[in-house]
């Protein structure tokens, strides 16, 4: 996964090559893949647990899958900021960034609920034998479009605002 995750480096590096820092869009990127990986980890660690669910081959292609939604949702969201960035020179970075993903929302939401339903369908009808794989699938494409959306997005406007220790900064304690 390590390989796969430089490769991705490279490829959103060399793709977004006309834009200022482009290495950040592909950092970002790795960040919402494996927040998706965990999430998936997560759920399938629970459910291993409650439904007696193995590891098997079938969900090693369904996090590959996983991976592969989530990285190519995450760069129609980079590809508009972008052309925004172009279009929007005058204009704060969060709110290029915040109007791309308004113009991207429908578009993410509309195509993953395309997903969703088939896989939901496949679940309900499709039997016993590939429904490890569905959920797995089904929880993996959910994290995706989350992440793509409100994961990626905003550590490039941190980032891009040298914003870190406010981010991860504690609230004040109210006595």
């Amino acid at each position: 996964m390590g390989l796969a995750a430089l490769g991705i480096l490279l490829y959103i590096t060399y793709a977004f090559r006309g834009v200022a820092h482009a290495f950040r869009f592909g950092v970002a990127a790795i960040i919402a893949m494996l927040h998706d990986v965990a999430v998936v980890i997560g759920v399938e660690a629970l459910l291993a647990h409650f439904l007696k669910w193995e590891v098997d081959s079938l969900f090693l292609t369904a996090l590959l899958t996983v991976i592969g939604f989530s990285v190519h949702d995450t760069i129609v969201v980079f590809d508009r900021i972008r052309e925004n960035m172009n279009i929007y020179r005058r204009l704060p970075y969060e709110t290029v960034v915040n109007h791309s993903i308004v113009q991207t929302l429908v578009r993410s939401i509309n195509t993953q609920l395309t997903v969703m339903l088939t896989l939901l369908s496949l679940a309900l009808f499709g039997g016993i034998t590939i429904r490890h794989f569905v959920v797995t699938l089904l929880v993996g494409v959910f994290s995706g479009t989350y992440s793509s959306i409100f994961n990626a997005s905003p550590i490039l406007v941190v980032w891009e605002n040298r914003e870190w220790r406010t981010w991860f900064r504690r609230p004040a304690r109210s006595n």
